[in-house]
């Protein structure tokens, strides 16, 4: 390769990054808690980016975010959230309804969550991908059959800093002040709920075998 191509091909690679860095446009910020959003490619939907920093510990959020069965008690709009399958301590299955305001039909989910951790960094990940025929749908609930959510955890001195990303298709067809709804409020009223599920007596001294503080 000649040095001119070189050069051509460094310079478009780094506008491509910086234009992939770009599509997160800041929607919210309140409370300490940011919120970002940016188009689904080949969809009128929006992806979602929360950004926070909690006083907690590593082991107390991922066993929050792992106690699926307490789920409604503080994500948005969750009607109901069961565990399916263990794996083990950090994998699982889960099922959960999302409420939706009548006459739009309530969506549900499948999601297989699974924690690993950055042995270097301590830096822990949390994937959530839905697997849609894990269940059989029921009848009056659209099953959502796209959508893919990650926790990314890093420690710091006095907090643990959170990124939550979103990108999902709830199916069927939503009008937007609904859509507008979910990419604001829902995220905002969820990471608000967080932070009190996380000062419950059953969180506070939690120590988990395999997250390394």
């Amino acid at each position: 390769m000649n040095k001119q191509l070189m050069i051509f091909s460094t310079v478009m690679l780094f506008s491509l990054f910086c234009k992939g860095q770009e599509d997160w446009k800041l929607k919210q910020s309140k409370e300490g808690i940011e919120i970002y959003t940016k188009p689904l490619e080949n969809s009128h939907l929006k992806g979602i980016k929360v950004k926070c920093a909690l006083p907690v510990t590593l082991s107390q959020l991922v066993t929050v975010i792992m106690d699926v069965n307490t789920a409604a008690e503080w994500v948005y709009s969750t009607k109901s959230s069961t565990l399916l399958k263990k794996v083990n301590a950090g994998e699982l299955y889960y099922y959960s309804e999302v409420s939706l305001p009548w006459p739009i039909s309530n969506r549900d989910f499948i999601a297989h969550l699974k924690v690993t951790q950055d042995p270097h960094t301590k830096v822990v990940t949390i994937d959530g991908p839905v697997v849609s025929n894990y269940l059989p749908e029921k009848k009056d609930i659209v099953r959502v059959r796209s959508s893919y959510g990650k926790w990314v955890l890093t420690p710091q001195k006095n907090n643990v800093k959170i990124e939550y990303t979103l990108e999902t298709d709830p199916g069927g067809s939503l009008p937007a002040w609904l859509v507008n709804l979910f990419v604001a409020k829902g995220p905002h009223e969820t990471f608000k709920n967080l932070k009190v599920q996380l000062s419950k007596a059953e969180y506070k001294n939690v120590t988990l075998a395999y997250i390394k503080e």
